[in-house]
């Protein structure tokens, strides 16, 4: 009950981008709002449309689906349904759904009158996935170049890639997104588990608080970036292992269309390295 008395302080009228107070209301503990409404229909669209899709490949196992992209020869042309136009109206009701929720997200934080480091956050891995499908294969010049909607597909697609360039992982900004990768579980799993120690004392002990956090850090390496710190340093991590993944793959055939080792000349010509 405390919770739900929390909640009616927040739930009032306005914040709304669009639409007003048309679908400004909640069902349960769940805003709606218009992008709660086309969230919910680009969502169930796509997913009707990739059952769809499974009756035509003939199975419905969650592992073998698979929903191409239109074959080379299309370019960036409109395909037939069955040739790749299905993944085509797929992408765009993924983009819909996706987009719908991140500013469904930025009403709720006007509503609670929090900054919009949510949506935005989420934004970016929006741009990840539409670096993908849309901007890769449109600078490529065919809609074929982006990845089939599966499991078992999708791995494939991405070996594939990962072969056709050779060595990928000496793609700098693969390099650079794969530590950022690593330096978020890092960071977060540091903090977590300070977290837990702090809340779960000896027995008879007191909780610790954020003084006993700091000092233990300050103690281990000489530092302690905070509390507030920790979830920025979190943050940034974050968006940053999601933006240099676009950012590996969107160079990748665009503009690189090389083995990656190849690239690595220039290091190898320096001069510093020259004998004699």
């Amino acid at each position: 009950m405390a919770m739900l008395s929390y909640e009616q302080k927040y739930r009032v009228r306005g914040g709304t981008l669009v639409g007003g107070d048309l679908f400004d209301f909640w069902v349960g503990p769940f805003y709606v709002g218009f992008f709660g409404v086309t969230t919910a229909f680009f969502s169930l669209l796509g997913t009707l449309l990739i059952l769809y899709g499974a009756a035509l490949q003939g199975t419905f196992n969650i592992w073998l689906i698979s929903i191409a992209p239109p074959d080379l020869a299309y370019g960036l042309a409109l395909a037939p349904i069955k040739e790749g136009g299905l993944w085509q109206i797929i992408t765009i009701c993924a983009i819909g759904a996706f987009t719908s929720w991140a500013l469904r997200q930025a009403e709720i934080a006007r509503k609670l009158g929090m900054g919009l480091h949510i949506p935005v956050a989420f934004s970016f891995a929006i741009l990840a996935y539409v670096t993908l499908v849309v901007v890769r294969p449109v600078l490529m010049g065919a809609w074929g170049h982006g990845f089939p909607y599966g499991i078992w597909s999708h791995l494939d697609w991405v070996s594939n890639v990962g072969y056709q360039y050779l060595h990928f992982h000496y793609n700098p900004a693969h390099m650079l997104g794969v530590t950022f990768f690593f330096t978020t579980t890092l960071a977060l799993s540091l903090h977590a588990s300070l977290v837990l120690a702090a809340l779960n004392p000896g027995k008879g002990q007191a909780v610790k608080t954020a003084e006993h956090e700091n000092t233990f850090y300050r103690d281990i390496i000489g530092y302690s970036i905070g509390t507030l710190g920790i979830h920025r340093l979190g943050l940034f991590a974050a968006l940053s292992a999601g933006f240099w993944s676009a950012v590996c793959i969107v160079i990748s055939g665009p503009f690189w269309t090389r083995g990656w080792p190849e690239w690595w000349g220039w290091w190898l010509n320096l001069p510093i390295w020259r004998q004699g």
